[in-house]
């Protein structure tokens, strides 16, 4: 089964707690403290291998999760960081958020890797807290809680070549007698349900890969038919051979065919209306195919390569192959990359996100969130007074307080850091 379009959930391994701990040796007076810092939780990781060409695994693995970073320990010793998890997918592999859409990766090469979520950083132990006011703090942290998201993981196939065309013109008859691939082909539309590649090899010996992509039909680009779902694929072709049945015997206008599918290229990316492409005139063998042919020139731009070609008698195809080859070695590789790169580099002044926002929820409780204060919190070490007190503080400088008052908080008043409540003293 060829699958191309997935949505998993990622999540990065947590940091490691610090530690509070004390140099208890018999011979080192006022040892001091001795805890450790927490380990890094562990990435997720995309990296490419070329050898898998479908999305197959994670049909059956929708979660995938990173370890957790080791606890600090005694003596000042460092948690260890936790291995990342390296997820394999194949060339052309594009990675999304699913919430915004922004692309978070795009993986094109052999070996090439992207870190998908970021583990979380460990907490800070002890040691760390010490100064000359308070020379044995009993303050450690929690480790951060490493990124977590769905994301949506999608393939492009990296062919040189696409074949485009209207159900049953004999793109998969064309792939089959120039390739060695094998796809299904019968005398009905949408026999051909996933994307086919197959390497090509011209006389002279040059190699290329061609894609057989289902057939397209007006409104593709807008979800109707089949093709839509495979539209994606053309984006990282360098070359569109485009098939035209030129027998007519479908009750369909050659020209009509050759214009619409243009039309549902340009609509479903602009930029594909530049992509190089050549004209397949198939099934000349057919009685009607030659005034057809005539026909379809004489409405043509002059500059518009066209190849009449037969698949059961093989008329035209080593011509084809060798100008298919001809044109390749002029367009570089990975193109449509090069075309996305912008070389300028815009600052603009964003606002710095404020620390916290103060609501009122419906049981009047007064609810506090924002990323900041809600790492701060889950860093906190709440079973230890002093880390309980050096909370209030930071709190207390952001402003907490002082915003409450102004929400008219009074002693007693509930105040919620996400599961977290405690009564606001003034």
């Amino acid at each position: 089964m060829f699958v191309d379009q997935v949505k998993v959930f990622v999540k990065a391994g947590d940091g490691g707690n610090g530690l509070v701990a004390y140099r208890r040796e018999k011979y080192v007076p006022k040892g001091g403290p001795a805890g450790g810092d927490g380990g890094n939780g562990g990435n997720v990781i995309f990296e490419v291998d070329e050898g898998l060409n479908t999305l197959m695994d994670f049909r059956y693995q929708h979660h995938f999760k990173a370890a957790r970073g080791e606890n600090g320990m005694n003596q000042k010793q460092h948690g260890k960081n936790a291995d990342p998890l390296v997820v394999s997918v194949p060339p052309g592999t594009t990675v999304k958020d699913a919430d915004t859409d922004k692309v978070i990766a795009d993986l094109t090469e052999h070996k090439q890797r992207a870190v998908i979520a970021k583990g979380g950083r460990g907490g800070r132990g002890n040691a760390r807290f010490a100064t000359a006011r308070n020379p044995a703090p009993e303050i450690a942290e929690n480790g951060e809680p490493g990124e977590e998201l769905d994301v949506v993981v999608e393939l492009k196939l990296l062919a040189d070549v696409g074949l485009v065309g209207f159900p049953s013109v004999g793109k998969s008859t064309f792939l089959s007698v120039v390739t060695a691939a094998k796809p299904k082909i019968a005398d009905y539309h949408f026999t051909t349900l996933s994307p086919n590649l197959g390497v090509v090899e011209s006389q002279d010996h040059r190699s290329f890969v061609m894609a057989d992509l289902p057939g397209l039909i007006e409104g593709a680009h807008e979800g109707i038919g089949l093709g839509h779902q495979f539209l994606r694929h053309v984006e990282r072709t360098r070359l569109l051979l485009h098939v035209v049945d030129m027998s007519g015997v479908e009750g369909r206008d050659p020209f009509e065919d050759y214009v619409t599918i243009n039309n549902e290229l340009s609509s479903y990316d602009k930029r594909l209306e530049n992509r190089p492409q050549i004209i397949v005139a198939n099934k000349m063998d057919m009685p009607d195919s030659a005034e057809n042919l005539k026909a379809f020139k004489e409405k043509l731009d002059k500059d518009v390569m066209v190849f009449p070609i037969s698949t059961i008698t093989r008329e035209g195809l080593d011509e084809l192959l060798y100008t298919v080859a001809d044109q390749l070695d002029q367009i570089p590789k990975h193109e449509e990359s090069v075309e996305e790169v912008d070389e300028r580099v815009v600052y603009k002044f964003e606002k710095e996100e404020a620390p916290f926002q103060l609501t009122r929820a419906d049981d009047g409780a007064y609810v506090l969130y924002g990323e900041k204060i809600e790492s701060l919190f889950r860093r906190t070490d709440f079973s230890r007074d002093q880390s309980i007190n050096r909370f209030a503080r930071q709190m207390r400088s952001m402003g907490v307080d002082d915003a409450l008052r102004e929400r008219g908080a009074k002693d007693g008043d509930t105040v919620r850091v996400l599961d977290y409540e405690f009564e606001f003293v003034d």
